[in-house]
């Protein structure tokens, strides 16, 4: 693997100037839409009132050296940012003042050249210069305040700005699409005057509740959701009927963040993940996504910073790492960089994509569009979400959803993460299902659940969510143990934090034991974990906040209980790993159809104090053991296309596979 400090890569980076050039770009025949795309590129640098120099150095030249070096599917760039002033001269908003040279004009041309798909990057609820304008535009906070950066859903942005002046935008530079930011995320509860009228209008309700506790606050917050997904439509059905075919999204909505089914008409889904706990972040992210049935994509950040330090680029390891999370779920990539204020991309910056770029595009035929083969599935609770999420749509009860996959994808099984609605119908394509930390669930759904263990499958639940189930456990829970219990894990014991669900067996067999202290007295033990059959299945409960601690510590003996836990109730997955539990698979099929086993080495993965990645230890040799309905004519590792050893057990249907080494992310692929 190539890496930062390669005399090869200076040589490039000295020469991209003259070499680019002189080579020839490479054409697609036509604009792929949106599901066909990828791999792309963001760039945007929100717009501000202090600006002096933008598009002073945005040169066709340069579009083009990037182009040819990186050759994305699509470009997303600078329109609009937060702060509600364009990068290009409008006649609808606020022009930044700074503009030197119509940046999006350069990009536009350039990208025809190329048929590189164009999007713009938007900023939508949040536009801080037209609240400066329109006051009157604003939420109005619980105290009576009016917000400085974003607009009420329920008032006249929508027709008055954003609507003329996106259309405005198509007009002029025929774009392909919009990546609305600051959208979904942004929208915030709003006691305006109109927002009330129609809540009671809607609810009946008449007394407005301004805090958490206060009564109908779960319709309050309801009633926002409503309000957004209404005006999103809005603006989304008037785009569409302006111009037929152009693709919207807006960022993070219908994802963890807003865990509902879809109603507005987005062409496809999209987010940024967190630009330090990247990994993890897209992990579930990734899964999730990958769950809706829609085209969708993930935005790596391609720079951090701390405190102390500006901007620095991510190597492109870090960015393959990070991009290994998505290509294992089938989705399309793509990475958000900054031009400097005057528009110019620096040829380093166009190298480390262009590395990223060589990585995604040679798995690209084994990832992109690949489907899962169900093993396990999570639940990320819309129902608990939408009591726990104090927002309109932000990020919420992730914590326990994480620290359960976690757990899981070290302990090397293939996850699945869905929401009620996407569950409940795919229920028997799953041996096991497993739900954290979730207080309530919506009874159609429970009842669902039962049914499906009771037809042969496999039920953990976890903490809270063990109250709904009680009956089918086969156990009585008593009075809650608040303070941390101390968790018997083999040979050694582990503190987890409180509030412990006391059980007593009614039926099920305990597994596992806590204590109040470390003198674990087997007289104080309570039951940790226990497990019951039910009619042709098995359902088991953990009855402490063991996901959580999970999320936070990452302690190998929680690994080695809910590992032990799940295998007392699926013994037999369809693939098994020898290998470090660094490493991540997932088993999918592949567009075409040929069964796969992709791996991903999370060794070095970023943390908050070590934010960018430089190298990355190989994991050593691996075992793999796979379960295919025959015998494979070959087995391959991609994107090398090298033959592996292999050995078939025609009795257990079970293919043996030998894994050299895996540096970042391979996949196995039985044909």
């Amino acid at each position: 693997m190539t890496r930062i400090g390669d005399p090869r890569i200076l040589l490039v980076i000295l020469t991209l100037g003259v070499s680019t050039a002189m080579a020839q770009p490479h054409v697609r025949d036509r604009i792929l839409p949106r599901s066909e795309c990828f791999f792309g590129l963001h760039f945007d640098l929100h717009p501000g009132a202090t600006d002096t120099v933008l598009g002073k150095e945005t040169s066709p030249e340069n579009v083009r050296a990037l182009l040819r070096r990186v050759d994305p599917d699509y470009v997303q760039y600078d329109c609009k940012g937060h702060a509600g002033y364009t990068g290009y001269p409008t006649d609808v908003g606020w022009t930044s003042p700074g503009i030197v040279q119509d940046a999006l004009r350069v990009w536009r041309d350039v990208t025809r050249e190329f048929n590189t798909g164009l999007f713009i990057h938007y900023s939508g609820v949040w536009d801080t210069v037209a609240l400066e304008h329109h006051p009157e535009w604003s939420v109005v906070n619980a105290d009576g305040s009016r917000d400085a950066n974003s607009v009420s859903v329920f008032g006249p942005y929508v027709d008055e700005l954003l609507i003329p002046q996106v259309k405005e935008v198509i007009d002029r530079y025929g774009i392909d699409g919009i990546w609305a930011d600051g959208e979904c995320w942004a929208a915030k509860l709003d006691w305006c005057e109109e927002a009330q009228r129609r809540f009671t209008e809607e609810t009946g309700i008449v007394e407005v509740p301004h805090q958490p506790g206060d009564p109908y606050w779960l319709e309050w917050k309801e009633f926002h959701r409503r309000a957004y997904e209404r005006y999103l439509d809005h603006w989304v059905r008037a785009l569409h009927e302006h111009k037929p075919g152009f693709q919207i999204t807006s960022n993070w909505m219908y994802t963890t963040f807003a865990p509902t089914p879809m109603k507005v008409g987005l062409d496809y889904l999209s987010g940024d993940y967190s630009p330090t706990l990247s990994v993890d972040r897209a992990r579930v992210e990734a899964r999730y996504l990958a769950s809706t049935g829609m085209p969708w994509d993930l935005m790596a950040w391609g720079f951090n910073w701390t405190d102390g330090t500006g901007h620095n680029l991510k190597t492109p390891e870090h960015l393959m790492q990070e991009a290994g999370v998505v290509l294992m779920q089938g989705g399309g990539f793509q990475i958000y960089n900054q031009p400097v204020r005057t528009g110019h991309i620096a040829p380093f910056m166009i190298e480390i994509l262009g590395q990223v770029a060589d990585f995604c595009r040679a798995r690209q035929a084994v990832s992109f569009k690949s489907a899962t083969v169900p093993q396990v599935a999570v639940l990320l609770s819309h129902e608990s979400w939408k009591e726990n999420c104090d927002g309109v749509f932000v990020s919420s009860y992730i914590e326990a959803v994480e620290g359960i996959l976690h757990a899981l994808l070290e302990s090397h099984y293939s996850v699945d993460v869905l929401a009620e609605h996407q569950l409940q119908p795919r229920l028997s394509e799953f041996p096991l299902v497993v739900i954290p930390d979730a207080h309530v669930l919506p009874d159609g759904f429970r009842d669902a659940l039962v049914e499906y263990v009771r037809a042969g499958g496999s039920l953990l639940v976890i903490h809270r969510t063990a109250r709904l189930f009680e009956e089918e456990l086969g156990i009585a829970l008593g009075e809650e143990h608040h303070s941390a219990g101390e968790l018997a894990i083999g040979d050694g014991f582990l503190s987890i934090r409180g509030p412990w669900l006391k059980a007593e067996l009614r039926g099920a067999t305990g597994i596992a034991s806590w204590y109040p202290d470390r003198v674990l007295r087997p007289e104080d033990a309570q039951w940790a974990a226990t497990v019951a059959e039910l009619g042709a299945g098995k359902i088991a409960g953990i009855y402490g906040r063991i996901d959580v601690t999970n999320y936070h510590t990452h302690h190998p003996l929680i690994r080695r209980f809910i590992g032990e836990v799940c295998e007392s109730l699926f013994p037999d997955p369809a693939v098994r790993l020898d290998g470090p539990p660094t490493v991540d698979l997932a088993l999918r099929t592949t567009e075409g159809g040929k069964l796969s086993v992709h791996l991903l080495n999370t060794l070095g993965l970023p943390l908050g104090n070590r934010m960018v990645t430089g190298y990355i230890p190989p994991t050593g040799d691996l075992t793999l053991w796979v379960r295919a309905p025959e015998a494979p004519g070959r087995v391959v590792l991609q994107p090398s296309g090298q033959a592996l050893n292999w050995r078939w057990d025609s009795a257990a249907s079970v293919c043996t596979i030998q894994v050299p080494s895996v540096e970042l992310h391979e996949v196995v692929v039985l044909e």
